[in-house]
């Protein structure tokens, strides 16, 4: 499990790159919460809210509570200096000071693609998110998706129905699961998948948290396929990450009169690549040797 120090630092709100250097003058994170006000000012870089942060949590029950949450309900943690932090985010922007993690861990090393898009889809939309994350699945990729309604779920639907693996990002604690109608979906996820927050357990789905979430589903994959999205949407800021972190973007064409076409379509445009099918996606990631069955 990450150590104490990492997820006292993560739930003040301090990120890696302070955290790279706090290390530089404290090895061992633990230390953290013994260290006096006096030792905490010699470390210049964090601002005085981070030290009454840090020192308020210290000194509540909340470093407490969340320890024995993660203990009770089977939640392994891992940070940003652990081995077991899959590499791909390591070298995003930002990366997570700390990953909560529940269900398969194993899925971390297995090559993934993220689906997205709109909430509000049409019949076609689900169809597509669903028979692309099946096949992808069938073939032993692991599908990235943020459990949301729409495009999202019926991603996640594809890839258990194929019997594949799936990982869920939230935008909350792994004890808010959101949006409520997916409950029943991220108990599957947790039982044959992965799910995955940068959030401590009991953080509410506040609408900034999703943004920030986005750039884990598209880190944590070879590519990103946008399947129906609003010109401004959720699905468009991945697609945008995953461009800052050198991975493949892949859109799904639509209808020029639905307003979910827009933001596939305006993505074809700005150069991502339009697939209609699974082999557009598996030459362009260079997974071509491996045939699509029927």
């Amino acid at each position: 499990m990450a150590k104490k120090g990492a997820i006292l630092l993560n739930l003040a709100g301090i990120g890696p790159a302070k955290v790279k250097k706090i290390i530089e003058y404290l090895p061992d994170l633990d230390r953290i919460i013994k260290l006096n006000i006096f030792d905490l000012r010699e470390l210049s870089f964090l601002s005085k809210k981070d030290i009454d942060k840090i020192i308020s949590l210290r000194n509540s029950k909340i470093l407490e509570n969340e320890l024995k949450l993660i203990e009770r309900d089977k939640i392994k943690v891992v940070d940003f200096f652990e081995t077991e932090y899959p590499y791909c985010l390591k070298q995003i922007n930002y990366p997570p000071l700390v990953l909560y993690l529940k269900g398969n861990i194993g899925l971390l090393g297995k090559e993934s693609i993220a689906v997205v898009g709109t909430r509000t889809p049409t019949k076609y939309g689900k169809l597509t998110a669903f028979d692309f994350s099946y096949k992808l699945c069938s073939l032993g990729l692991n599908v990235v998706s943020g459990l949301a309604l729409g495009i999202d779920k019926a991603a996640h639907e594809g890839a258990l129905a194929a019997s594949g693996f799936t990982i869920g990002v939230l935008g909350s604690g792994l004890n808010c699961i959101y949006p409520n109608q997916n409950r029943e979906l991220a108990k599957s996820i947790f039982k044959k998948g992965l799910m995955v927050s940068e959030y401590p357990l009991n953080t509410k789905p506040l609408a900034s948290n999703f943004p920030r979430r986005n750039r884990i589903i598209s880190g944590l994959s070879k590519g990103v396929v946008v399947i129906e999205a609003a010109q401004r949407s959720g699905a468009l800021i991945t697609a945008n990450f995953a461009v800052k972190q050198n991975r493949e973007v892949f859109a799904v064409p639509g209808k020029i009169d639905q307003f979910q076409s827009k933001g596939p379509n305006s993505l074809i445009k700005e150069g991502a690549k339009l697939v209609d099918s699974i082999e557009d996606i598996l030459e362009e990631i260079n997974l071509s040797r491996i045939k699509v069955k029927g």
